[in-house]
């Protein structure tokens, strides 16, 4: 585990790679799109669990604290979805150069918005997308997020709604919820973003968690699913038990997630249709 500062469009940021293991074989890059505000601190754990388990297999892992959170530079008001994005392909380029091979994207939740736009633009020869638990609709990321005050809020009688929250927010005002200070331009574009199509050819790994063994991923990825297998993508889902831990009340691991994704990513290739 190799921390690391790298130069980003406004500030430096702070990095942590996982090499590959000596005497494995290099399989490429692994760049990881982190979740939004506190969803990233509760991901910590399982995050490093997971990068190290690929590095065991030769994979070399690159986690980022995008700008204006963790330890990189800036303050979360300061922080923009287009700043993001032109931090991650700066990153990738700097992770491929260091580990050259196939590059894969894994966004997990609202990262995973970041992870598809990223791989649809010209800015990365893009090999493989690889999903935990993704977020489909950035306006209802938001909303969870807003959520997040009002129920602080509950405790000292306010009376704010939801609505009213984003009303602030369209007249340019920036909100304090949970310790984070959102600027507008932030919650605007988060709001906008959708999980879009891979790029053809790209295939797509994504994980789910549930709550028991045999159920199914949930009705919206189902159908975002299904359509992309009829548009012809290559993608294979599967499901693992285990708990919600980037919105557990204490960090929670899953070590089944780290197993099942080191399994998917070393049969990455998949032929076109593919999915379960």
């Amino acid at each position: 585990m190799l921390p690391e500062f790298l130069p980003g469009r406004c500030a430096r940021l702070l990095a942590v790679r996982h090499a590959p293991a000596p005497g494995v074989a290099l399989r490429g890059a692994v760049l990881c799109f982190v979740p939004f505000a506190e969803e990233m601190n509760k991901s910590r754990r399982m995050l490093t669990l997971a990068a190290r388990r690929l590095a065991a297999d030769g994979w070399g892992v690159l986690i980022v604290d995008p700008h204006g959170t963790g330890d990189s530079g800036g303050d979360f008001v300061d922080a923009r979805w287009e700043i993001w994005q032109d931090d991650y392909a700066a990153c990738a380029r700097w992770l491929q150069a260091r580990h050259p091979g196939r590059l894969v994207l894994w966004g997990v939740r609202t990262g995973a918005l970041l992870a598809a736009e990223l791989a649809g633009s010209a800015a990365l020869a893009v090999d493989t997308l690889l999903y935990w638990q993704p977020v489909t609709v950035g306006d209802l990321a938001l909303t969870q997020f807003l959520r997040l005050r009002l129920a602080a809020g509950l405790m000292d009688g306010s009376k704010e709604t939801a609505a009213g929250l984003r009303e602030r927010l369209n007249a340019g005002e920036s909100l304090e919820i949970a310790g984070y200070e959102l600027h507008p331009a932030l919650a605007a574009a988060l709001e906008r973003s959708r999980l879009l199509p891979p790029p053809a050819g790209v295939p797509v790994l994504w994980l789910e968690l549930v709550s028991e063994a045999g159920r199914a991923p949930g009705a919206v990825a189902q159908k975002l699913l299904a359509g992309w297998r009829s548009d012809g993508h290559e993608l294979r889902c599967e499901t693992v038990v285990g708990d919600s831990f980037w919105a557990t009340q204490e960090i929670a691991v899953v070590p089944a997630l780290v197993e099942a994704t080191a399994a998917m990513l070393a049969g990455a290739a998949l032929p076109a249709g593919a999915g379960a």
